[in-house]
Parts: structure tokens; sequence; C-alpha cells
């Protein structure tokens, strides 16, 4: 499979951000002078072996605005660390041919290096939608299974009702999951949308019921599930990380996948903030811990400690109140109800 290196890797030309160029880049002790990339490396992963806040790696990665082309690293490629007035920067020797135009790189999906792993993300919002309550109250449904059966399997047909879209052939089949809330203020923030499986389109009749097939199924299919246009969600493998450009106030992790009470790298959790609070895709968030209430013995008094920094998270989906983000990072278990903060 190929692509256009424009969806793909590292686009060095478009990652200038202010806040990053602007912050001193502070190398980890003991970084290694090259490095031969190896198969399964990401962005961000080679840039945590050279910098303690890896998310400012486009200051360590040179970029370079004049540059046209996009310059993409690959296994078998040698980086070397040097040094431009007074700032590390990491420079690239070309392991293997690559094949150039003026205006394009095509390679194999495979090779070229992405940001930070991508399928796990995918697989997740493939199966993860969260609505409003009126994107699921004003939903069609489902009414009726084939010959009156309650329960519907690939291949059943089913009827629903509600709004169908014009031009509509695919719809999701959802049930509604979770409920979150802002944990400060009790605020409905939306609806985890459970995904139980896919169903085609098969003929319409606006006045009374829609006949669908049903062609996926992740369980049982029941009367009354929601049934929603296909959300057509493109990945971008790139992600750019970087700190949010507001300042993040209140912020929690709400839930976390699987509904495990434990939390740790590369898991995904819910942020009680989303589009309306300046989160955006690729921004980075450092995870704290409430500080433990401990007995002063000098002073006979209680006294709150600090908040004690335990990780690091990037978002990779923003809705209007909430968010999904995954783990980049953890010093110790984190747990639902962790705050996160500007890093």
């Amino acid at each position: 499979m190929k692509i256009r290196s424009l969806s793909i890797g590292l686009l060095w030309a478009s990652l200038v951000f202010s806040a990053c160029l602007q912050a001193a880049v502070a190398l980890k002790e003991d970084v290694p002078e090259t490095y031969i990339v190896q198969k399964g490396d990401t962005l961000w992963g080679i840039s945590g072996m050279y910098l303690q806040e890896p998310w400012l790696w486009p200051e360590l990665w040179d970029v370079n605005p004049q540059i046209d082309n996009p310059h993409l690293i690959y296994p078998g490629d040698e980086l070397y660390l040097v040094w431009v007035d007074g700032q590390p920067r990491l420079r690239l020797r070309r392991g293997r041919d690559v094949k150039l135009d003026p205006s394009m790189r095509v390679t194999p999906l495979d090779l070229a290096i992405p940001l930070i792993p991508l399928d796990q993300i995918g697989a997740f919002l493939l199966r993860h939608r969260i609505l409003a309550a009126d994107d699921i109250n004003n939903s069609a449904y489902i009414v009726s299974g084939d010959k009156g059966h309650l329960i519907s399997a690939p291949g059943d047909i089913v009827y629903g009702r509600g709004p169908f879209p014009d031009g509509e052939r695919t719809y999701g089949i959802y049930r509604a999951g979770d409920t979150y809330r802002d944990p400060i203020t009790e605020e409905l923030l939306g609806y985890q949308a459970q995904d139980i499986g896919n169903a085609k389109l098969l003929s319409s009749n606006k006045a009374k019921v829609t006949e669908l097939e049903i062609n996926r199924v992740t369980e049982e299919v029941r009367v009354t599930d929601r049934l929603l246009p296909m959300d057509e969600r493109v990945i971008d493998a790139t992600f750019h990380p970087r700190a949010p450009e507001v300042e993040i106030e209140d912020g929690f992790m709400i839930a976390v996948d699987g509904g495990v009470t434990q939390i740790g790298t590369t898991d995904i959790v819910v942020l009680n903030k989303g589009l309306r609070d300046g989160v955006e895709v690729g921004h980075v968030l450092a995870i704290y811990q409430s500080g433990e209430l401990v007995f002063d013995q000098v002073a006979q008094e209680n006294v709150l400690l600090p908040d004690v920094r335990a990780g690091l998270a990037m978002v990779f989906e923003s809705f209007e109140k909430a968010s999904y983000a995954l783990v980049l990072k953890s010093n110790r278990p984190l747990k639902v109800l962790d705050k996160v903060k500007n890093p």
C-alpha cells in the first residue's frame, strides 16, 4: 500500500510551533551521538531518547520552513547530533535509497517512521464516539427485527425509524454506554456510543420505516439500538504534539477504556475538556496526582502537599465537551480523576 507522504511521516516544513521554538531544549544525560533508526521506532520515542520534554521535538529535529519537500526517516537511517548556535539538532544520513520527485515522495505505508503508534488509536476510533444527548435522542433507531426477532445477527434484516439523511447508505449501530459528567460542575458532557455493528440501507419509506441489512456485529443487535451515519474519520499520522495554547483549568481523566481501575502507558482515557475549552488533537497535557494530606507534628495541623506530576497524555480525538487521550508516559500508577494540566 502506498500513500503520499503528506499524510504520514514527518512534515519538516509545516511543523513550526511558536511555543516550542521559544522554549529551551534540555537534553537528557548520556544521549547517543549517533542512532540507527530501527523498524518499530517512532519520532516521539526517538525524541524521548534525547529530550527531557519530548513534545519540544520540532526544535530538536531542526525544522526549516525553507524546505519544500517533506523529509521522512526510515529504518536504517543514521541520526547524528550536532550543535547549532548552542542548541542541539538532529541531522540525518540516508541509510537507504528513496525515490524522490519535485513535489511528492511515495513510500510503502509501513516503512516511514510515524510520530506515535497508530494501530491502537485507529482500532479505538473505529469503535468509540462521544455523543451529546441530542445526538442520541434525535437519531434513527431499530424498531423491529425481521419476523419480529428481538435480537439480530449478520445477514438479518432490521427495520428502522427516524431521520435517515439522503445519500447515506451505511450506518453504524450504537447503544448508549457510559455517561460522562464533569467531576466539578456535574455537567453532562456526553455519552459513550458503544459500537454494536454496521448495517446497509436497502430501501427507505420515510413515512413509515426503513429497511436495513446487518453486515457486522460486535454483539447481538437489539430493538431500540441507534442508527447513525458512518463517521469518516481520518487519522493524522503525525499528530504534531504540542502544548495547549490556552490554560487548561480543572481538567481530569474521567474514564478509561476497558473499565480498569489503574491507568498506565498506552492506555486511552477520556478527558473532561474538549473543543470549547481549547483542547485540540495533538495537545500534550501533564498528568498530576493530588498531593497527600499530612499532619504537621510541629504546627499540630493538617497540611495538603502539592500535586505530584505523574505522567503525560496526548489528545488524539476532541469533541465539543470531552476528548480522548493516549497516555504517553506514566511515572506511577494512574487512576480516574487524576488531574491534567498544561505541561
